[in-house]
């Protein structure tokens, strides 16, 4: 399949799958009989919040680039213009009035803590064209400054983070993914259980047999999460995050696995949510790719494949830094790995992220 957007695309991917101009990608498989198969799974009416509190990490040790919530009163307008709109109260301009208010404000990254991916947040340099020049491309062949865009430079700003206003992403915003609803049948993975919490990539032959164990099935349209024990590991640390423990702590998926990345693919799975910062392990990249003729072959390759392969090429939307341990110990004592998965990101049109306040009823 072509579209006005492309003449070709990528190796492995599915664009044009559910259109050219798709923009939800595999939560197409939600359907509504998908969030039946869910709510079937809601015996006990019992719920599990799976977000982290919202300043956790803490710092910004763990990713510099992202900024930990700030919050601050809002000002009151009026006859109290200038005054802080918290602890508040109406008698100051009215005797006779008795409320007492209180409004803040938030300034934070949008992918801090507990985050959904939108399929904006990751593309890649691929010849969409067919012209032999790779351009910087996006999910269906949404493109970099076009319907990508990055905010324009403001010379004076109040800060270091302002430096850019209004970055937009006209197209494949997180919006699209809160307007879905994000609820479906969620299925657990407990990695942790069986590979402990150090450090180490899961490959497809290790989740098969964690799969197997376990007694999980995972089926077309299933939100999947995998519990590896890091954000319990995080959490213990009382927003002062230890990076070094943190770096030797809690297993990825390995997005070099080629027989993993196809499994993702061909289970046809909506998304993939995790505890950890980024789903996959994120492992230095590969100087070289097999040598051809003896002679070293440099390797172009994505800094993130599992992102790639997942909101580049498919479709699938990612969840990083949820808080999977209590749901997850629940349903092993239990001997379940089914339920129902609520977590609709922020609708804020324009947004590559969102914070998510994931709710699991069993």
């Amino acid at each position: 399949m072509s579209s006005p957007r492309w003449k070709q695309s990528p190796p492995g991917s599915h664009w044009g799958e559910f259109g050219p101009d798709d923009q939800r990608g595999r939560m197409n498989y939600v359907t509504p009989a998908k969030v039946l198969e869910g709510v079937a799974e809601v015996r006990e009416g019992k719920t599990f919040c799976l977000s982290l509190p919202l300043d956790v990490p803490g710092g910004q040790t763990l990713n510099p680039r992202r900024m930990p919530p700030q919050r601050y009163s809002v000002l009151r307008d009026g006859m109290s213009a200038g005054q802080q709109g918290f602890c508040w109260s109406y008698q100051s301009e009215d005797a006779e009035l008795t409320d007492v208010v209180n409004d803040d404000v938030l300034l934070m990254s949008l992918q801090y803590s507990t985050q959904w991916d939108s399929f904006a947040h990751v593309g890649s340099h691929f010849d969409a064209d067919g012209d032999g020049v790779a351009e910087a491309v996006f999910y269906n062949g949404y493109r970099s400054g076009v319907d990508i865009r990055p905010g324009a430079e403001d010379p004076n700003p109040v800060a270091p983070w302002a430096r850019y206003p209004g970055p937009q992403a006209a197209a494949m915003g997180i919006e699209h993914l809160a307007v879905h609803g994000a609820q479906g049948r969620g299925v657990m993975i407990d990695i942790e259980h069986h590979l402990g919490r150090q450090r180490q990539a899961v490959g497809y032959d290790a989740l098969m047999r964690i799969l197997e164990a376990d007694s999980v099935e995972v089926t077309q349209g299933d939100m999947v999460c995998l519990h590896t024990g890091f954000a319990d590991t995080l959490l213990a640390m009382n927003r002062q995050p230890d990076v070094a423990h943190l770096h030797a702590t809690g297993s990825g998926l390995d997005g070099h696995d080629a027989k993993l990345l196809n499994w993702i693919t061909d289970t046809r799975l909506a998304c993939l949510l995790a505890d950890n910062p980024a789903v996959e392990l994120v492992v230095p990249k590969l100087a070289t790719a097999p040598a051809v003729d003896g002679h070293a072959n440099r390797l172009r390759q994505p800094r993130l494949p599992l992102h790639e392969h997942c909101l580049f090429k498919n479709g699938i939307h990612l969840g990083e830094l949820w808080y999977l341990t209590e749901l997850a110990q629940w349903l092993r004592q239990h001997q379940r790995s089914r339920f129902l998965l609520t977590a609709p990101p922020l609708r804020l049109p324009g947004a590559v992220g969102s914070p998510a306040t994931p709710i699991a009823t069993v």
